[in-house]
């Protein structure tokens, strides 16, 4: 005869499982939905009738926005620093600015909406769609120039100092800023796609504020993780070589 407390009892422990397991899904699709890490893209036309690309890229605590035309590569605007999200309010602390330097220090408010692969910014009625969520990539993060390697001597930078090299990495987009928080100066940026295979890492430049001729060019680096910092070699696009180290940025 089929037992009938038993079958009630794995009947009630599979519905219970069942609904944990529904709460947790359900859990991380919210936290993933509101989660802005990784890259998103926005196309527009300005006054000109100029096709403009947007990309903004947030890692765990710090973000970065580049305009650029969309067809030539030719460098319009960048600006970012740090950011937190409270509910559907986000709030930065502005680093760098190339078109405004006095805006460096300042905190800014504002609205987001975020759900499945759009975020929004009501207020500026801006529309950005996902690109990447920081995968595939092995270096989603924000990172800074902390030395290098000449003439086989060690050189040692100190982050703490207000100049700074940042690159800022999604799963598949990259940009790195050259800026001055105490003197609010701007010194350069450029950016495009990466990948990170078999050790090596490869980028392509989509936007390049000192000299437009980097665009559409592509370079290849040997990369590692060595005590948490990333060993980048190769060469430059001028054909230079390099032998940087860069380590994750906490602050």
């Amino acid at each position: 005869m089929l037992n009938k407390p038993l079958i009630i009892r794995k009947y009630r422990i599979t519905l219970e499982f069942i609904f944990l397991l529904i709460i947790s899904l359900s859990f991380n699709f919210m936290c993933f939905s509101q989660n802005p890490i990784g890259a998103w893209e926005r196309y527009y036309e300005d006054e000109n009738g100029t096709n403009i690309r947007s990309v903004v890229i947030f890692s765990e605590k710090f973000q970065s926005i580049a305009m650029f035309n969309a067809n030539s590569g030719e460098f319009i605007y960048s600006n970012g620093g740090t950011w937190e999200l409270n509910e559907n309010m986000m709030t930065e602390k502005v680093e760098f600015d190339t078109a405004n330097s006095e805006r460096v220090g300042d905190i800014v408010t504002f609205k987001v909406e975020i759900s499945n692969n759009k975020l929004v910014l009501p207020d500026a009625n801006w529309n950005f769609t996902r690109i990447d969520d920081g995968t595939p990539g092995d270096l989603d993060g924000a990172w800074l120039m902390s030395g290098r390697y000449r003439n086989g001597e060690k050189q040692i930078r100190d982050t703490n100092k207000p100049r700074k090299t940042m690159k800022i990495l999604s799963g598949t987009r990259f940009q790195w800023i050259a800026f001055d928080t105490e003197r609010k100066e701007f010194k350069g940026t450029g950016g495009g796609t990466y990948t990170t295979v078999d050790g090596k890492y490869s980028e392509k430049i989509e936007f390049f504020s000192r000299d437009i001729s980097r665009v559409g060019m592509s370079l290849e680096f040997n990369f590692g993780i060595e005590n948490g910092d990333w060993i980048h070699q190769g060469k430059t696009s001028k054909g230079a070589p390099l032998h940087e180290i860069w380590t994750k940025r906490k602050k």
